[in-house]
């Protein structure tokens, strides 16, 4: 696991919140396959496009989560923000890949997609532990590399 690089930027975010928009997308995913309603994957698709695409300060669950931080008085810990831009994009193309599978009504393929995406965001929610990083070294950096 040494060998993994992320992204790196100037920019800093707080881990706290990245954790508990993790927790947030477990939750949305959960409720859109309990309620059987694709309403719930297109709001977090669109969540996940709002931080992976803008420069907006909050997204809906971002902004829920910075709430929540501050309520529960969360210690601020700060980590660099690209490598969760490129985990923001990945989960964009998941969830878009799961709503349009569920919409198509191809229930079972919708949530395999989605049980890795809920499996993704465990790790990164329960341990901190960004599986982005392990993808943008293994499947993105090499095509950098000369």
């Amino acid at each position: 696991m040494k060998n993994i690089l992320c992204p790196i930027s100037d920019e800093r975010i707080n881990e706290q919140v990245t954790r508990l928009n993790a927790l947030f997308a477990i939750v949305t995913v959960v409720l859109a396959f309990v309620s059987k309603s694709p309403v719930f994957l297109i709001f977090l698709m669109a969540d996940f496009f709002m931080r992976a695409f803008t420069r907006l300060k909050y997204s809906p669950i971002s902004y829920m989560s910075v709430g929540l931080s501050n309520a529960l008085q969360l210690p601020a810990k700060s980590i660099d923000k690209a490598p969760k831009i490129f985990a923001a994009r990945l989960g964009f193309v998941m969830t878009t890949v799961i709503s349009l599978l569920f919409i198509l009504n191809l229930k079972l393929a919708a949530l395999v997609v989605a049980g890795v995406l809920v499996f993704f965001a465990t790790l990164e929610f329960a341990f901190a532990i960004c599986v982005g990083c392990a993808i943008y070294s293994y499947f993105v950096l090499p095509f950098y590399k000369k």
